[in-house]
């Protein structure tokens, strides 16, 4: 028995006045209306309509039962009813996990410019250069970096490219001298991004082959931001995307190094659980962003 058909149908034969009505009504058979009723009533154990040759009544646990049965129905409509405007436009609360560092950097400005285009939305936007379980701390998506992205259960829609550079203070480089090739870097103090799947392993490639370096250093942080604070400071040499220090490169503040290697470049992604029923406040966020950030594909 599809219980929740079955109440639909014995309310329909308590409104409609009879069995011929209700399946007219719910364009079933009487047949099919009759099975339903009396399925419902076998499962409750209790006779719910007195009925005979010409008419029909409800009895005592009938009528009981007809007004709780009536009442969850209604619910169930207004629940489903309240979905409508979130299945159609965007609206409502969106939660969002991102990397610090990039959405101070770079989407900050853009999650401005989202939320006036979008005044339905209201954003709770989680910033963290940890992972958090998307499910399980209830976040509609988030953003995350990186150069392999795992095998997951996520839907995952490319947004961006990392490009990384090796880089340091001009007064490093003049002490220590400038690497000329990747594996100079061994002998290098390396500030790590220690979130990241190879902080001790970095990669470089030129002309069809690759060179993985295994560095080392006195300072590991789980914030680009703080390394390139540190390179500022003259302390080490890293391996950053160059978004975050382009500005202290054009300004000499930084210089850069194996400009003729190709290191490893970091995707950025939109995960979200499932592509099936997405929320319209899920995919115009993503889709917004993927626009803004179109440039730097």
């Amino acid at each position: 028995m599809d219980q929740l058909t079955a109440l639909r149908v014995f309310r329909q034969v308590v409104e409609g006045g009879a069995f011929a009505a209700a399946a007219r009504k719910l364009r079933l058979s009487p047949a099919a209306v009759s099975k339903n009723v009396g399925e419902l009533e076998a499962h409750l154990g209790v006779r719910l309509l007195n009925r005979t040759t010409r008419r029909m009544s409800l009895t005592e646990a009938g009528t009981r039962y007809y007004q709780q049965v009536s009442r969850i129905l209604d619910d169930l409509e207004d629940a489903d009813g309240s979905m409508q405007p979130l299945s159609h436009s965007p609206s409502g609360l969106l939660r969002v996990s991102a990397p610090m560092s990039l959405s101070l950097v770079r989407f900050s400005g853009a999650v401005v410019r989202f939320m006036q285009a979008y005044p339905d939305i209201s954003l709770d936007l989680q910033l963290d250069d940890r992972r958090v379980d998307i499910v399980k701390d209830g976040f509609d998506l988030a953003i995350r970096g990186s150069d392999r992205l795992e095998d997951s259960s996520l839907v995952a829609r490319r947004i961006m490219a990392l490009r990384h550079v090796v880089c340091a203070a001009p007064a490093y480089f003049g002490t220590n001298g400038r690497p000329q090739t990747p594996m100079d870097l061994e002998s290098h103090d390396c500030v790590q991004f220690s979130l990241s799947g190879h902080a001790g392993e970095w990669e470089f490639s030129r002309d069809g082959q690759t060179q993985k370096v295994q560095v080392t250093g006195r300072y590991k942080v789980t914030s680009s931001l703080a390394i390139r604070d540190a390179l500022r400071a003259g302390f080490g040499v890293s391996l950053i995307p160059r978004l975050y220090v382009q500005d202290d490169i054009a300004a000499g503040r930084l210089e850069t190094a194996l400009d003729d290697w190709d290191p490893v470049v970091t995707q950025v992604y939109a995960v979200y659980p499932s592509r099936r029923y997405l929320l319209p406040k899920v995919r115009a966020f993503v889709d917004f962003l993927a626009e803004d950030l179109r440039d730097e594909m």
